[in-house]
């Protein structure tokens, strides 16, 4: 298959590129000409790559020949000070007019990264800008294919972790907190419970999805991924804080939970199973590897 990829050079979009490789599959990115290539470095020579702030992301669908799907995995999650002007641009205009591009030139599928944090009818202030826009996508997702032949597959991800992702998420400022013995880590009283599911698990969602493609239903369908079984923040948190021997002093409570705190998600992932999938890394063993690149 020829396919699509936004955010390739991040965390989950880095991993599934190169499976797709793997695969046999050939790889068309949409990047920046400033983006950090260091975690596709190796495989960058086998990329199709385009720079989408140098007009060029419509480019592959005028040059490559008929694409087989796209892949859509950038977002901006508004951390490093971004305006909303900035998350809508990212988060909603540049994948509305991929996807406008897709139905116009009679792309097969789009598969659209989502994340368990936009479901709630009501978002929590903790990242409600990000939230709003990733929802607002996915509703336009809906609008588009349900009134067009595009089928369109919301891949809905639960609490996503994995080795080498960026250092200020709560997996890994948990884990390097324990690793370093830091004298306290500050959090909530952690009832909150999180299907944590690891990221090698989520690609094979992708390629099970992909593999699946041609006898998916047309217009919108939703997949959650996620193990299927929820863990509360605290039995995390003290499992990271066991496997690591860490003198670390976990202050539960000390953090106040934020204005409307989803307190449980979990995911549905019957639709996956029936297509074949199952998830392969238990939350210890994941944690162990993510330990591993820590060390």
């Amino acid at each position: 298959m020829k396919i699509l990829v936004t955010g390739a050079t991040g965390f989950l979009g880095s991993q599934l590129v190169k499976a797709l490789r793997l695969d046999g599959h050939t790889v068309i990115i949409l990047k920046r000409s400033t983006s950090d290539c260091s975690r596709i470095q190796d495989i960058l020579p086998d990329l199709i790559t385009y720079d989408t702030d140098c007009g060029q992301w419509e480019a592959p669908f005028f040059e490559q020949g008929r694409i087989d799907a796209i892949i859509h995995t950038a977002t901006c999650y508004g951390r490093n000070n971004e305006s909303n002007a900035t998350m809508v641009d990212a988060n909603v205009t540049f994948p509305l007019k991929l996807l406008d591009v897709a139905m116009r030139f009679d792309t097969p599928v789009f598969l659209n990264t989502d994340t368990f944090s936009s479901a709630p009818v009501r978002l929590s202030k903790h990242l409600q800008p990000y939230n709003l826009t990733k929802r607002q996508f996915r509703e336009w997702g809906k609008c588009l294919a349900d009134t067009s032949s595009l089928p369109f597959i919301n891949i809905r991800l639960e609490h996503l972790y994995g080795p080498y992702d960026n250092t200020n998420k709560f997996v890994s400022t948990v884990i390097k907190s324990c690793l370093e013995n830091q004298p306290e880590l500050r959090l909530t009283e952690g009832k909150q419970a999180r299907d944590f599911i690891y990221v090698d698990d989520v690609v094979s969602a992708f390629r099970v999805l992909l593999a699946h493609a041609d006898r998916l239903p047309a217009g919108f369908t939703e997949y959650q991924v996620g193990t299927g079984t929820a863990t509360s923040i605290r039995e995390f948190v003290e499992l990271v804080h066991q496997i690591t021997k860490s003198s670390t002093v976990l202050k539960f409570g000390s953090i106040a939970y934020t204005d409307m705190e989803i307190m449980h998600s979990q995911a549905d992932n019957r639709p996956l199973q029936a297509l074949g999938w199952n998830h392969q890394v238990k939350l210890e063993e994941g944690l162990k590897k993510v330990m591993a690149t820590f060390k």
